[in-house]
C-alpha cells in the first residue's frame, strides 16, 4: 500500500478523487492500492522550556540553549491549562499505522519551507526511516497533480529545504523565548510581552514611523505660479526655488511681468527638453505584490488576501500563491497565450485580452527561469471560475489583469520640460502618453505624474517670448512620510525598511528583506493580536503598550531590520546548501546577546509600562 499525506484533508480528498479513491476511513481515505492522509497544518511543534528543565520565569534559566531540541504534540487551552490536542494525538496514531504498513510513502504537503517542515517533524517524531518520495507541484488542476504523480522526486532532493525551515524553527524559539522572558522578567513580571525574531524590528518600524509623524513640525514655504499662453493654450509653470521667507518670494513676485501689468511678452522660453521613455509592464504578482494591490484597491488585509488566494488555489483556480518570485519560466510561458485566450469572454477584461492576441509576441519581461524560486508568480490556472463571491472575484481578477499587464506592450511617453525666464527662473512639466501600451488594460492614472504637470504643452522653442496671463503667490508645508498601512509596510519588509521604488532591484533585494510572503500576513495579525499595534482606517498605528516596548527594544539588535534580514538570507543559502551549524552558532551567540540586553533594561521598563497603562 503507498501512502500519500497531505496538509489538510481538503486537499488530500482532491488528490484522492484524481486516483479514484473513494473508501473513507477515520482519518484518511483509501482505494486503487493508495491511502491518502493528512496533517492539520502543524500538528507538532518545538517543545516548551519545562521540557528541558525550564521551569518557570526565572533570569538563572536565562538563557535556555537546548543542546538538542525536541518535538511535543500541539497543544490546546482547557480549564486544567494547556493540554494535548485529542485530535491531533489520534491522527498521529492513524498516520503512524499507515506509515508502519507502507510500502511508499509519498508527500504532499505544500510544496514549500513550511509544508515540509509540517511533513518531517510528523517522520521524525514517529521514528519513521522508510524512504519518501516528494510531489512538487505549482497549481491543484487535475492534470498538475497527474502530472507530478509521474515526476515525483526523491524525498532527499529536499533535505536543505528541510534544513532551512528547521534552522528558521529553532531560532524563532530561541529568539522568542527568551527574549519575550527577559524582557517580561524586566518589567518585574507585571504580564508577558512578547518579542519575536521578526515581529520586534517589524514593530520598531510601525512605531518609528509613527514617531516620527508625532514629532513632525511643519516647514512653511512659498512658490510662484505662472501661467502662460501660446496661441490660445495655457500652461502652468512654477517656479524652481522654493522660498522659505514669504518678503523674498514677494519680491520674486513683483519681478514677474504678467499681462495685468501692462508686459505682454513677460516670460521668456530658455529651453525645451523633451524626451521620449518607455515605461516597462510591472512584473507578474508574487504573493506580497497581490497583497499590496488587494490592500490599496480594496482595503483587505494581508491576511484576508491570503485566505482568499489559498480558496483560490485549493479551488483548482490559480497556481500555488505563497510564492516570492514574480517570473516564470519558458516552460510556462508556452501556455500563456491559450491563458489569454481564455479571458477573451471576461467582461471588463475581455477586449483587453483579444487585442494581446492580436499583437503578438508577447512582452518576455517576466520570463526568467533564473529568476524563479520554489514557484514561479502566480497565474490563472486556465480552470473556468464560475460563481466567485465578490472578494474571490477581486482578487482573481487582479491576477488575470496583472497578467494582462505584464504581456503587454510598453507605454510609450514623453516627457517634455520647458525652463522659463520671468524675473526668475521657471519649469513647466508634461508628460504625454503616445501609446498607453500595458497601461490601457486598466486606463488608470500615471501614478508618476506631479500635481502640478501640464496634461499637455504646447510646441515652444527657444527664445519665444510668451504672455503671463496669471501669477500666484503660493503658501505650502513640509508633509511627513504617512503612516504605515498594510500595503506600504509590506512593500517596506521586503527591504528592511530601505526605500527602493525600483521594481527589479527590490526583488533582487528579496532573500534579505524582513520575514517572507508567506510569513507576513502572520507577522501583522500577531503585532495586533499582542495589542502592540492597532488597524485605523486602514493605517497601522501603535498602541501604548506597544510604543512602551518599543521604546526599550529601540536600541537593541533584536529591533534591528538589517540584522534580522541577514538571518533571512542566510535561511535561504542553507536552502542552496550552506552550513547548518555556522547558522545555529551564530544564532546562539546573538540570543544570548540579546537576553543579556533585555535583562539590563532594568526598572526603567517597568516606568514605562506604568506610564502606558495609565494612558
Amino acid at each position: 500500500m503507498k501512502v500519500i499525506i497531505a496538509e489538510k484533508p481538503s486537499v488530500a480528498r482532491e488528490i484522492a478523487k484524481v486516483f479514484g479513491a473513494t473508501t473513507k476511513k477515520d482519518g484518511y481515505i483509501e482505494g486503487k492500492g493508495f491511502s491518502f492522509t493528512w496533517a492539520f497544518g502543524h500538528l507538532l511543534q518545538l517543545a516548551p522550556p519545562q521540557d528541558y528543565g525550564f521551569y518557570g520565569w526565572k533570569v538563572q534559566n536565562l538563557p535556555m540553549l537546548p543542546q538538542k531540541f525536541k518535538l511535543s504534540i500541539r497543544k490546546i487551552k482547557t480549564k486544567d491549562g494547556l493540554v494535548e490536542d485529542p485530535g491531533v494525538r489520534k491522527q498521529l496514531d492513524t498516520i503512524k499505522m499507515l506509515f508502519d504498513s507502507a510500502t511508499e510513502i509519498i508527500v504532499a504537503t505544500d510544496a514549500g519551507r513550511e509544508g515540509e517542515l509540517i511533513f518531517r517533524y510528523i517522520y521524525y517524531f514517529l521514528k519513521c526511516k522508510k524512504p519518501f518520495k516528494r510531489l512538487w507541484i505549482s497549481s491543484q488542476t487535475d492534470e498538475a497533480i497527474k502530472q507530478g504523480f509521474r515526476d515525483l522526486k526523491p524525498g532527499s532532493d529536499y533535505d536543505t529545504l528541510f534544513n532551512s525551515a528547521h534552522c528558521r524553527s529553532e531560532s524563532d524559539w530561541l529568539v522568542g523565548m527568551n527574549a519575550t522572558q527577559a524582557l517580561s522578567i524586566s518589567a518585574g513580571n507585571r504580564s508577558v510581552l512578547s518579542l519575536g525574531r521578526v515581529q520586534t524590528p517589524t514593530l520598531a518600524m510601525i512605531c518609528a514611523r509613527f514617531i516620527e509623524i508625532k514629532n513632525f513640525v511643519p516647514q512653511i514655504y512659498y512658490q510662484i505660479s505662472i501661467q502662460l499662453d501660446k496661441s490660445g493654450q495655457v500652461f502652468k509653470a512654477i517656479s524652481i526655488d522654493n522660498f522659505k521667507e514669504k518678503d523674498k518670494a514677494q519680491q520674486a513676485f513683483d519681478k514677474v511681468l504678467d499681462v495685468g501689468s501692462g508686459h505682454q511678452e513677460g516670460g521668456r522660453i530658455l529651453k525645451v527638453d523633451s524626451k521620449p521613455r518607455k515605461e516597462q509592464p510591472p512584473l507578474l504578482h508574487d504573493l506580497s505584490s497581490l497583497q499590496q494591490e488587494a490592500n490599496k484597491k480594496k482595503g483587505f488585509t494581508a491576511d484576508q488576501t491570503l485566505t482568499l488566494l489559498q480558496n483560490l488555489y485549493e479551488s483548482k483556480l490559480i497556481t500555488y500563491p505563497r510564492t516570492g518570485s514574480r517570473f516564470i519560466g519558458d516552460d510556462v510561458f508556452a501556455g500563456v497565450p491559450q491563458l489569454i485566450d481564455n479571458l477573451k469572454g471576461h467582461p471588463e477584461l475581455g477586449k483587453q485580452a483579444e487585442f494581446l492576441l492580436n499583437n503578438l509576441p508577447l512582452n518576455k519581461r517576466s520570463v526568467n527561469a533564473k529568476k524563479v524560486t520554489d514557484h514561479h508568480a502566480i497565474l490563472p490556472t486556465g480552470e473556468k471560475a464560475y460563481h466567485l463571491s465578490s472578494d474571490k472575484q477581486a482578487i482573481y481578477d487582479m491576477i488575470i489583469g496583472r497578467m494582462l499587464e505584464a504581456f503587454h506592450k510598453e507605454c510609450l511617453k514623453e516627457i517634455t520640460k520647458i525652463t522659463i525666464e520671468s524675473g526668475s527662473l521657471f519649469v513647466a512639466n508634461g508628460t504625454v502618453i503616445r501609446s498607453a501600451g500595458w497601461r490601457a488594460v486598466y486606463n488608470e492614472p500615471d501614478e508618476d505624474k506631479k500635481e502640478e504637470d501640464n496634461a499637455t504643452l504646447p510646441k515652444v522653442t527657444a527664445g519665444e517670448n510668451l504672455p503671463v496671463i496669471q501669477k500666484e503667490l503660493l503658501e505650502k508645508q513640509t508633509k511627513p512620510k504617512p503612516l504605515y498601512n498594510e500595503a506600504s509596510l509590506l512593500k517596506a519588509l521586503e527591504t528592511c525598511g530601505k526605500e527602493i521604488e525600483d521594481e527589479e532591484l527590490r526583488d533582487a533585494m528579496k532573500e534579505g528583506g524582513l520575514g517572507t510572503p508567506a510569513t507576513r500576513a502572520n507577522i501583522i495579525e500577531t503585532l495586533i493580536t499582542r495589542e502592540y499595534i492597532i488597524r485605523e482606517k486602514r493605517n497601522l498605528v501603535p498602541t501604548s503598550k506597544g510604543l512602551a516596548v518599543y521604546e526599550v527594544v529601540k536600541d537593541k539588535k533584536i529591533a534591528q531590520a538589517e540584522l534580522t534580514g541577514s538571518w533571512e538570507k542566510r535561511l535561504e543559502e542553507i536552502r542552496s546548501g550552506a552550513s547548518v551549524a555556522e547558522f545555529k552558532e551564530e544564532i546562539k551567540t546573538y540570543t544570548r546577546t540579546i537576553t543579556n540586553e533585555l535583562l539590563a533594561a532594568g526598572a526603567g521598563l517597568s516606568k514605562v509600562l506604568m506610564s502606558a497603562e495609565k494612558n
